[in-house]
């Protein structure tokens, strides 16, 4: 089979699409077809072994651990493992791994999957799972999310901020997304009831607080979001800008000055981390049946230009998610 290798950390250029061992499952897992996945911010993280905390939690310290990328998948079930209850080869199924979906065949444990949405085509799933999850867990779990409180999602036009907009409004909350101008009427169609344009206005001067802060990406500081959250409110960070000096440094405030400033009032800031529980991935298939959350994707790649769109999300300006499919080399 054909899979994504990345021998060695460094840019996405290195990547190399190679033949390598078709995967058995064990008795507890599911081999999947995969027919679609995404990028996020992790497989960049993998591929160039930056930032060099993430060495230090397990992917490897001089070079990947783990060589195949990738953790979105959406395919078809190839055949499962004696134990397996839940899945028989043929079904459509989508989830989440920690690596190794780009490629053309992945061994999953059960309890990572579960069936496709119906109303999806495998590109359309192959985009949801991390970012979907990482807005639920976010809203829900970290953000004690509720229904009427005013929610303000910082970077809503991205990847888990188009997701985050949508479930916030599922939760009955009064939404106010802050992106750059070319998204704002997209952060609308979403949903949003309030939208800023942080190249045009400063949404910590406009006298509103909010009772919960969602921010997946960019750069404020710590202290400007504290400054407008409600006296009992929260505020979370799921992620930063993608490069420069202050690359991460949203994220790093969150862990390191989060739990300091949480202690000494009324208002909780702090930083998420994401699990990986196949019940929330069954709340999101349920939402995006419903039609109460749809995917928005900006560019689409095979997966032989895998490279190439890990350098264009790298950008740090993508609307929505970007896609990889894995047909082009199988026809």
């Amino acid at each position: 089979m054909k899979a994504i290798v990345c021998a060695r950390y460094g840019p996405p250029d290195l990547l190399r699409l190679e033949e390598i061992q078709k995967p058995m499952p064990s008795d507890d897992e599911v081999l999947v077809e995969v027919r679609a996945s995404s990028v996020n911010y992790n497989n960049l993280a993998l591929v160039r072994g930056k930032p060099f905390m993430a060495r230090l939690m397990g992917v490897g310290f001089l070079k990947p651990k783990h060589k195949i990328p990738g953790s979105d998948i959406a395919g078809r079930v190839e055949a499962v493992g004696s134990n397996v209850k839940q899945f028989k080869p043929g079904d459509e199924v989508f989830g989440m791994l920690s690596w190794g979906a780009f490629a053309e065949y992945v061994c999953v444990p059960e309890n990572a999957l579960v069936l496709k949405p119906v109303n999806l085509s495998f590109e359309d799933a192959g985009v949801v799972p991390e970012a979907a999850l990482v807005a639920l867990q976010g809203l829900r779990d970290k953000g004690k999310i509720q229904p009427g409180q005013k929610v303000l999602i910082y970077g809503a036009s991205g990847g888990n901020g188009t997701f985050a907009v949508q479930i916030a409004k599922s939760f009955g909350a009064e939404v106010t997304g802050v992106c750059s101008t070319r998204n704002i009427e997209m952060v609308r169609s979403l949903g949003a009831d309030h939208v800023f344009d942080y190249t045009k206005e400063d949404f910590t001067k406009n006298r509103e607080h909010y009772d919960l802060i969602l921010a997946t990406t960019g750069y404020r500081s710590i202290f400007d979001y504290r400054r407008v959250l409600s006296p009992n409110g929260i505020y979370v960070a799921t992620g930063g800008t993608m490069k420069g000096p202050k690359a991460m440094a949203q994220v790093f405030q969150a862990l390191l000055l989060g739990p300091l400033i949480s202690m000494t009032g009324s208002k909780k800031m702090g930083i998420m981390t994401l699990k990986k529980r196949q019940q929330d991935l069954v709340i999101i298939k349920e939402l995006l049946e419903a039609g109460k959350v749809k995917p928005v994707i900006d560019r689409r790649y095979p997966l032989s230009e895998v490279g190439e769109a890990l350098r264009y999300y790298e950008e740090g300006h993508t609307k929505g998610k970007v896609a990889l499919m894995f047909d082009t080399f199988r026809n």
